[in-house]
């Protein structure tokens, strides 16, 4: 018998000679680095252990609940008529990548601040917008991670803890402002959108006193969904769920027919939900001193950063990379923007590519075989520090989801988070022309780490 430690390429030359190997996983703490490997080693305290353990009690013991739909303005910390906030981390304009200035421009438009796009750009490059991270404001935003003033948002309330979270309502696909396109037909569907679909779902959620997200998310992942780039489930059982108070309230069967009809043809419509959901559950966690737990990961189409529950509201960074994936017909890596959006708060959560192992059909969008999406999920339990057993795993015997990333358990381990997501192209309005994979930059896990030593 041979014992193969480390390199897996000299077990399968072992293997394939015939010999009788046993493989072993090892890689060398930090990846080799003594300086990173000497902060870890400083890291392992009970003073740590013990705050992650209140993180993850946390965590698991959250109860986000959708209570309302109202425009941001209304509702939304911080907010004026003159606040554009977008998604990932901060940028001003010169900085912003052709999607995110696409859907500040049609902001900009939607809300009658300029007439035209001329004097959209002349105002977005003046500082009379305030431009601003929708995480600074306890919001999230799929892509561009737009939010105006009078646009309507779902408000979801972590039950548990008594803290709010806000998201916008999906759009749906093909041209949507959330890939930066601004034409008649979009401002058109925005306006629908804040007259009649917002209206019309704050009457319904209302109506139905709160509805438990926790509990969709927990079917949908048994129906094949994992919350992020499949959606379809977890939008079938949140119509369900509602279209009994549509019925119930006072809305006039026209706008019943419309809404319902949107949603149904809006397959992505839950990702909006998941994703408050999750962030409602993760700012439960931020401020507490000495936790190693990550509490956000976002990206700007530029920058990519994380957040991290002992280190206040700082971000790390690294620049945004461009996801390896699958791609629509006559697009390539050559039009693909650098990863964007605040939808990798479904990852940090425990969901998204840390559930693929649910959602084998995925793999047909993003690339790759079943094995590769359960593979995936199973390294996700080496970065973590718990699994959340209301979140079950059929293909995995219902194990629960990896989560609660543990900053030092990933350059330990030198397992990167895993996200699968949309490819934007990179220019302002084309839209989204694939989907795929990419794994957290190291760079801002290690900037974060040396931080973490100094506290």
């Amino acid at each position: 018998m041979i014992i193969n430690v480390g390199l897996r390429s000299f077990y399968d030359s072992l293997r394939a000679q015939g010999a009788d190997a046993i493989h072993v996983e090892w890689r060398p703490p930090a990846g080799g680095d003594l300086e990173l490997a000497r902060l870890l080693s400083d890291l392992d305290s009970p003073e740590i252990d013990s705050a992650n353990l209140r993180a993850v009690e946390k965590i698991l013991n959250s109860k986000p609940v959708l209570m309302d739909v109202k425009p941001a303005i209304e509702v939304v910390p911080k907010m004026t008529e003159l606040t554009i906030l977008h998604s990932g981390l901060p940028i001003e304009w010169k900085r912003m990548c052709g999607p995110m200035r696409g859907a500040v421009i049609g902001a900009l438009l939607y809300e009658g601040l300029a007439k035209d796009e001329k004097e959209a750009e002349k105002l977005a490059m003046s500082e009379k917008i305030d431009f601003s991270p929708c995480h600074h404001h306890r919001a999230v935003g799929p892509m561009a991670g737009v939010i105006s003033s009078s646009m309507p948002v779902f408000i979801v309330e972590n039950q548990r803890h008594k803290n709010r979270a806000y998201c916008t309502i999906n759009e749906g696909l093909g041209k949507v402002l959330r890939f930066g396109a601004y034409d008649r037909e979009v401002l058109k569907r925005l306006s629908w959108m804040r007259d009649a679909l917002g209206p019309a779902l704050g009457v319904a959620v209302k109506h139905s006193g709160g509805i438990d997200l926790k509990v969709l998310i927990s079917q949908a992942l048994q129906m094949g969904d994992e919350c992020h780039n499949r959606n379809a489930a977890g939008t079938s059982l949140f119509l369900n769920e509602i279209m009994p108070h549509f019925l119930g309230s006072d809305l006039d069967k026209k706008t019943i027919n419309d809404v319902v009809r949107f949603i149904y043809g809006n397959r992505q419509f839950f990702l909006n939900l998941s994703m408050p959901a999750c962030k409602a559950t993760l700012d439960a966690v931020r401020g507490i001193k000495n936790c190693t737990l990550v509490s956000a990961m976002a990206r700007n189409g530029v920058d990519f950063g994380i957040q991290v529950s002992g280190l206040d509201d700082r971000w790390f960074t690294s620049p945004a990379e461009v996801p390896k994936g699958l791609y629509f017909p006559g697009y390539g890596e050559g039009d693909a923007n650098p990863d964007l959006g605040d939808s990798s708060i479904t990852e940090t959560a425990g969901l998204g590519g840390f559930a693929m192992a649910t959602a084998p059909a995925i793999v047909q969008f993003i690339g790759g075989a079943q094995e590769d999406a359960v593979g995936y999920t199973r390294e996700m339990y080496e970065i973590t520090l718990t699994e959340n057993k209301s979140f079950a795993l059929p293909n995995l015997g219902f194990r629960g989801t990896p989560t609660g990333i543990d900053l030092r358990k990933v350059l330990d381990t030198g397992i990167m988070p895993i996200i699968n997501t949309g490819i934007a192209h990179k220019q302002a309005g084309v839209g989204q022309i694939g989907a795929g994979i990419l794994r957290a930059p190291l760079g801002c896990f290690k900037k974060a780490l040396v931080a973490m030593s100094k506290c």
